[in-house]
C-alpha cells in the first residue's frame, strides 16, 4: 500500500510539473490547427480560394507565419518536457535540473544518430521511425523520449547534486556534477534506445497489417493502439503507414491508382466525378471527430465540475481553452495531459473509447477525412461543405452528444470515486504560482544562540544536512534520540516535529536568515568546542518530561499537516498536529477529555484533553460551506468523552461527489506550551493508534 502510495505520489508530481507548458499548448494548437486547415492547397483548389488565401497571398503569408509559430511548439514538446519533468522532479536546484535535462535530451538522440549512421542497416525502418530532432535524424521517440530524459535527470539530480568530490576534483563536486554525470548516463541511454526502440516500432508497423485486414474489429484496434501509442511517440510509425501507403487501401480514382487512406481522400475530394467518399479510406479518420469535438470536452467539464470549490475559476481557464483547441483543431495534448500521467488507467478507458468512435464511424459509413486532425475546421470543411450525400456528416452529432454525455459523467464518476488529483483536485499548495512571503529579518542570531540550536540537535557530527521552509528549520540528523527538545525550546521554538530521523523546528519567517547563519557558524573551528561545552554542561532529560499522546480518530490515511491544502492548517497557523485522508464517515475521540466546542456549522470541534492539550478536529476543507448539512454531531459542548468514543458520523461520499476534499486536520491549537511534538506514524492507520506524542 505505501509503494503504491509512492508511486502515485511521483505520478502527481510528474503531472503537476506539466502544468506550465500545458497552459502554452493551447494557443500554440490554435495557431497550428487553423494554419494548417487554411493552408491546405487541396482543400484552397477545392473551394476555388487560391486567388484569395493561396501561396503569394498576403493572408496565405499572415495564416502560414502563425501556424509555423505553433508547430514550432509543438515539433519540440519532447524537449519542452525533458526540460519540465526535470524541474518538477528536482527536489532543489531546480535551474541546474533544467539545464541538465536539455543537456541529457541532446546527448541521448545525437547517440541515437551515431548509431543509425554506424549500424542503420541493422533494423528495416518504416515510414515514420525516424525523424529530425533539433537537427539531428534519430528515432521518434515523441514525448516519451522527453519522460524518460526527464524522470531519468530528476533521479540523478536529487541523489548527486551535493556529492562531495576528492580536493583535486572539488571544482565539479556539487551541483557541477549533475549535468557532467547526466550526460555520461545518456550516451549510454541513447545506445540502449537504438537496440530497444526499432523492434518496438516494427510491432506496431506489424499489428497494423492484422488490422488492415480485421474489418470493424481492425478499426477499433486501430483507434485504441492510435491513441494508447501519443505519449510514446509510436502513433506516427502506426498511423503514417494507413495515411500514406497502400497498408491504408489501393483505389483507382480519376484514371490514377492511388495508396494511402489520406490520398485517397484528397483525389476523391479534387474528382468532380465522386458522388459519395471511400468509407475503407476514411474509416482510419473519421472517429476523431466525435472524440475530439465532443467527447474531450466532455471531459474537461467533468474535470472543471470535480474541482475544489474555490479552485474551479482558475481550472475554468485552462479547461476552457484546452476543450476549445480539441474541437476547433482536434489537437488534444492541452487536455490529455492534464490526466494521462495523474491517472495512466483514467487514459487508458480514454483509449477504448477512442476505438469505439473509429468503429462507429465505421459502421454508420460516415466519410469525412481530414488533413491534420479532427476538429470543427475540417469537419466544416471536409463533411458539411461536401454535402450529407457524399459524408453522411449529420450522423456525427448525434454520435457525438452520446460521447459528451459518456465522457462528462465517466470521468465524474471516475475522479470522485479513486479521488483522481486532476487540476484544481490537488491538496497541495500550488506555492510556485503564489508571491513569495515577507520575510521579517532579525540580527540578533548571537553564536550563543547558534550553539544551543546545534547542541539541541545532538551536536556538530549528529547534523546531516540543513534546510528550511517559510517557517520552519528542516534538518535531517543521524541519531533523532540525541535531540534535546527542551534546549531547543530555549532557543525560541514554537514547536518541533520529528519524523524518522528528519527534525522540523519552527522558528516563524525569519528561519531563511537563521539558516544560513547557522551553516556559517558550524564552518567555524570555535563551533565544535563552544557545542560539546554546551552538551556537556545540560543537564535536560526527555526521559523526565511530561508525555502524552494523540490517537488516530479517523480509519484512513494519516498524512504531515504541511500536505494539507489550506495555508491556515499546513502553516502551522492553527497549530501543529497532522491531517488524516478518511476512509469511513466516522469520528471518533483522540483523548480522553472534555468537549470544549462545538461549531454551529458541525464540521469542526474542539477537545480539551485530562492533561491540557487543546485538540482542534476540521472535518474536511472548506465544508464549513454547507452549512453543517451531512454532519451528526453525537455530542455537545461540555460533555466528557473517553478516548475511542464516536463523537460525530458525517457523509463522506456526499460531500466527495460535490467537490470538497475531506482530508481532516488534528491540531494541538496550544503548542507552544509543549517543548516538542513527535509525530509517529505516516500512512494507513485505524482508530486509536497513537500518531502524535506531546513533551511538555
Amino acid at each position: 500500500m505505501k509503494e503504491t502510495g509512492k508511486v502515485f505520489g511521483v505520478l502527481q508530481r510528474v503531472g503537476r510539473a506539466f502544468m506550465l507548458p500545458i497552459a502554452v499548448l493551447p494557443v500554440a494548437g490554435l495557431l497550428l490547427g487553423i494554419g494548417r486547415s487554411l493552408t491546405n492547397e487541396t482543400m484552397l483548389r477545392a473551394y476555388h480560394l487560391m486567388k484569395i488565401m493561396g501561396p503569394g497571398t498576403i493572408l496565405y503569408g499572415v495564416i502560414k507565419v502563425g501556424s509555423d509559430c505553433g508547430s514550432i511548439i509543438f515539433g519540440n514538446l519532447p524537449l519542452i518536457f525533458a526540460m519540465g519533468v526535470s524541474i518538477g522532479m528536482a527536489k532543489a536546484e531546480k535551474a541546474v535540473a533544467a539545464l541538465s535535462g536539455a543537456l541529457s535530451f541532446f546527448v541521448m538522440h545525437e547517440a541515437i544518430s551515431s548509431m543509425l549512421s554506424l549500424y542503420g542497416d541493422t533494423y528495416t525502418m518504416h515510414a515514420g521511425a525516424t525523424d529530425q530532432i533539433l537537427g539531428i535524424t534519430s528515432l521518434q521517440l515523441g514525448v516519451f523520449g522527453g519522460i524518460l530524459v526527464g524522470l531519468g535527470v530528476g533521479y540523478l539530480h536529487n541523489r548527486f547534486y551535493k556529492i562531495k568530490l576528492p580536493e583535486v576534483l572539488s571544482f565539479f563536486g556539487g551541483t557541477r556534477a549533475v549535468p557532467v554525470i547526466c550526460t555520461i548516463v545518456y550516451v549510454g541511454v541513447g545506445i540502449l534506445m537504438f537496440f530497444i526502440w526499432p523492434p518496438i516500432q516494427n510491432l506496431m508497423y506489424s499489428i497494423g497489417g492484422i488490422v488492415r485486414a480485421s474489418g470493424y474489429l481492425g478499426t477499433f484496434i486501430y483507434g485504441v493502439m492510435e491513441r494508447a501509442l501519443i505519449p510514446f511517440g509510436l502513433h506516427h510509425v502506426f498511423y503514417l503507414p494507413f495515411w500514406q501507403t497502400s497498408l491504408g487501401g489501393t483505389m483507382e480514382v480519376a484514371g490514377k491508382m492511388i495508396d494511402g487512406a489520406q490520398n485517397i481522400f484528397f483525389a476523391q475530394l479534387a474528382d468532380p466525378a465522386t458522388t459519395h467518399f471511400n468509407v475503407e479510406a476514411t474509416r482510419f479518420m473519421a472517429g476523431k471527430f466525435p472524440l475530439m469535438i465532443f467527447g474531450l470536452p466532455g471531459a474537461a467539464f467533468a474535470i472543471y465540475r470535480c474541482a475544489r470549490p474555490e479552485q474551479r475559476k482558475v481550472v475554468g481557464g485552462l479547461m476552457i481553452s484546452a476543450a476549445l483547441t480539441s474541437m476547433l483543431t482536434g489537437i488534444t495534448e492541452p487536455l490529455e495531459f492534464t490526466f494521462l500521467f495523474i491517472a495512466p488507467g483514467l487514459y487508458g478507458i480514454h483509449c477504448v473509447f477512442a476505438g469505439l468512435a473509429y468503429m462507429m464511424m465505421h459502421v454508420l459509413k460516415i466519410t469525412v477525412g481530414l488533413t491534420f486532425s479532427g476538429g470543427l475546421i475540417d469537419l466544416f470543411f471536409f463533411g458539411i461543405m461536401q454535402g450529407q450525400e457524399k459524408t453522411n456528416w449529420m450522423m456525427v452529432i448525434p454520435l457525438g452528444i452520446v460521447y459528451f454525455i459518456v465522457y462528462y459523467f465517466l470521468f465524474h464518476f471516475l475522479i470522485l470515486k479513486f479521488d483522481i488529483k486532476t487540476p484544481g483536485r490537488e491538496e497541495e499548495p500550488a506555492q510556485e504560482y503564489e508571491e513569495e512571503p515577507e520575510y521579517e529579518y532579525r540580527e540578533d542570531f548571537s553564536e550563543e544562540l547558534l550553539a544551543k540550536i546545534a547542541a539541541g540537535l545532538g551536536g556538530k557530527k549528529n547534523i546531516g544536512d540543513i534546510d528550511c521552509c517559510v517557517t520552519r528549520l528542516r534538518c535531517g540528523l543521524k541519531d533523532i534520540s540525541l535531540v534535546d527538545d527542551a534546549m531547543i525550546k530555549e532557543t525560541g521554538s514554537r514547536g518541533i516535529l520529528k519524523r524518522g530521523n528528519s527534525i522540523q523546528i519552527i522558528y516563524g519567517p525569519y528561519v531563511t536568515v537563521l539558516k544560513s547563519e547557522l551553516e556559517d557558524y558550524l564552518r567555524t573551528r570555535r563551533a565544535k568546542k563552544e557545542i560539546k561545552q554546551l552538551l556537556k554542561e545540560n543537564t535536560h532529560s526527555k526521559d523526565k518530561m511530561q508525555q502524552e499522546s494523540i490517537a488516530c480518530p479517523i480509519k484512513g490515511c494519516v498524512i504531515e499537516l504541511e500536505e494539507v491544502g489550506d495555508e491556515a492548517f499546513s502553516g502551522g497557523m492553527l497549530g501543529e498536529g497532522f491531517a488524516v485522508k478518511p476512509e469511513e464517515g466516522k469520528l471518533y475521540a483522540p483523548v480522553d477529555g472534555i468537549i470544549a466546542a462545538v461549531f454551529r456549522t458541525k464540521h469542526a470541534l474542539a477537545m480539551e484533553s485530562k492533561d491540557g492539550a487543546e485538540v482542534l478536529i476540521h472535518l474536511g476543507l472548506d465544508t464549513v460551506k454547507r452549512g453543517g448539512k451531512g454532519f451528526y454531531m453525537k455530542v455537545e459542548a461540555g460533555q466528557k468523552v473517553k478516548k475511542g468514543e464516536l463523537i460525530c458520523e458525517f457523509d463522506l461520499e456526499d460531500m466527495r461527489v460535490d467537490g470538497y476534499v475531506m482530508t481532516t486536520p488534528v491540531v494541538i491549537s496550544n503548542n507552544a506550551e509543549y517543548a516538542s511534538i513527535s509525530l509517529k506514524h505516516i500512512g494507513e492507520c485505524n482508530v486509536g493508534e497513537e500518531i502524535l506524542t506531546l513533551y511538555k
